[in-house]
């Protein structure tokens, strides 16, 4: 046994120090391990949100004489006091009813014999109430018949002519030649399952209902040729978003069936592009079976400019490329924090770092609300941050570099700390430029409707219909963010883009420079159409 101990100490004093160092350590370790388990319980059985009540941690700074004189040196007296502007409140009730919602009236009058007073006059009408339903008409499929008639001599039956005996006109442009899907089914199809997360099987099921057989498989097939008529505006779309001065890269999972060479159980991913000229801003998804950071570098191959993502290593690649600079994440950043109180219990403990660390980057988040709210250009942004979030930063790397050799690197509070050090260059990179943001939300939030889908639609078939995926929710995002209602911007550029032959034309279709008036025509002129079908008191 003691040859297996190894070299004993020198003496009783050098054994204690040893024992008391492997205590210390064990301490700390043991520490950790209940910091993961508090953490993991969190995770299963606590509260997803990462909002938490500023006046939880904010009182830890009375107890830090350091940072309490940092925040007074940093910001004046008013800045944590909460003025109300005076107001009347709202008297709670219902709200009205759209205004451009069709209109049919009802009128409930009095019988003849009832408008007879009890004088014997006749009553006069002097006014009326009025009260509103709402109602619905449900989904009415219907049929358009495309009539062509032929026309010849009867008198010569042709045989003076040159051309053909028999003369019909061409059949009208079709999105899918031979296929019975108009412009609308098209684009009904693909915003229930891409904006409502519908997956084809249930929509073949709601077809069934209305008397219509139209199975997933085809509904698959008219998806994927419909985004390989889309390419064109892809191209141009990618085109514009490498225009712009900055792009937001994030990727999620995506489970993909019937890949070469691949098992069905093995991850892909959805990466989410976002960029172009402010005001015409665009999403780009595309799906690859690797989460490499190659894929963004081959994406971004003649890209200058700043790029915005998470901590992911993969990303690390990108700022080693000339012309592009690498913009960090504060979300992710104060996630981290978050995460550690958590793990002490959900916040609730008054004392620790994590509150202290919250603290100076919600004073950072501030600052932009409050340039949101005053709607500051680029250029006021830039000033602003460079008076106010500039100062904040310095003392808040000041206070992580002295916490970092205090702190256990093994622990939740020591990997916090770590990221932003380690990070540190590209987090404070938004001050450069007041048309970056402090955060990758944007991205994230274009993530979020593709996460909600894939919780019901669960995977793709084949790569074919991921690449289609992929273009189809490009096109229905980028119109999201340009303010575009989807239905209505997939059917209006389904009813164009057979008859689209220039560049010029696909570019007039994209949803950052469509005519906004002309879509809305379109839209005016197709509920008149509809409305003329569906509305159970016409003929």
């Amino acid at each position: 046994m003691i040859s297996s101990i190894g070299n004993l100490p020198d003496s009783t004093e050098d054994l204690k120090k040893i024992i008391a160092e492997r205590e210390q350590y064990y301490q700390v370790f043991i520490k950790c391990l209940e910091e993961k388990v508090s953490f993991l319980q969190g995770k299963l059985f606590g509260r997803k949100s990462e909002k938490i009540s500023t006046g939880k941690y904010l009182q830890t700074l009375l107890f830090n004489e350091v940072e309490d004189t940092a925040d007074k040196s940093l910001a004046d007296d008013d800045d944590d006091k909460i003025i109300v502007p005076a107001h009347k409140r709202k008297k709670p009730g219902r709200k009205p009813l759209p205004e451009n919602l069709p209109r049919i009236e009802k009128i409930h009058d009095l019988t003849e014999e009832e408008k007879v007073c009890a004088c014997g006059a006749k009553m006069e009408r002097i006014g009326q109430e009025v009260s509103e339903k709402l109602d619905i008409i449900p989904a009415k499929v219907m049929v358009i018949r495309h009539i062509r008639p032929k026309y010849a001599c009867k008198k010569c039956e042709g045989v003076e002519s040159e051309e053909s005996p028999v003369k019909i006109a061409p059949p009208p442009p079709q999105l899918i030649p031979k296929s019975i899907a108009t412009a609308g089914l098209i684009a009904h199809i693909i915003t229930a399952k891409f904006v409502d997360a519908l997956p084809l099987f249930r929509q073949e099921k709601i077809f069934a209902r209305l008397g219509v057989l139209i199975s997933r498989a085809t509904m698959a097939n008219w998806l994927i040729k419909v985004a390989e008529q889309c390419r064109p505006l892809l191209s141009l779309m990618q085109q514009g978003l490498l225009s712009g001065p900055l792009i937001n890269i994030d990727e999620t999972p995506v489970q993909v069936l019937d890949e070469p060479g691949r098992a069905n159980t093995t991850k892909s991913y959805m990466w989410v592009f976002r960029g172009g000229p402010i005001g015409q801003q665009v999403l780009i998804f595309q799906y690859h079976p690797t989460r490499s950071g190659k894929v963004a570098l081959e994406f971004l191959a003649e890209y200058e400019g700043y790029i915005q993502t998470d901590g992911y290593s993969g990303y690390d690649e990108l700022a080693s490329q000339s012309g592009i600079i690498h913009v960090g994440c504060w979300t992710h950043a104060r996630r981290n924090f978050v995460d550690v109180l958590k793990a002490m219990g959900g916040g609730k403990k008054k004392k620790g770092n994590a509150p202290i660390a919250l603290s100076y980057i919600g004073k950072l988040y501030q600052i932009e609300r409050e340039a949101r709210e005053k709607e500051l250009s680029p250029d006021e942004i830039y000033q602003l941050r460079q008076k106010r979030s500039k100062p904040i930063l310095g003392e808040f790397k000041k206070w992580l570099t002295e916490k970092y050799p205090q702190t256990p690197p093994r622990g939740l509070l020591g990997k916090a700390i770590s990221y932003c050090l380690n990070r540190w260059e590209s987090l404070e990179r938004y001050l450069e430029d007041g048309r970056i943001q402090i955060d990758n939300n944007l991205i994230e939030n274009a993530i979020r409707p593709f996460a909600l889908g894939r919780k019901n639609w669960l995977f793709s078939g084949n790569p074919r219909g991921a690449e289609a995926s992929a273009s189809l929710y490009s096109l229905i995002e980028t119109a999201k963010i340009n303010g575009l209602e989807p239905y209505w911007y997939l059917r209006f550029l389904f009813e164009k883009l057979p008859l689209a032959k220039t560049q010029e034309d696909y570019k007039a279709l994209l949803p950052h420079y469509i005519d906004k008036e002309e879509l809305k025509s379109f839209k005016q002129n197709s509920d008149l159409s509809s409305e003329l079908v569906s509305n159970p008191l016409v003929g």
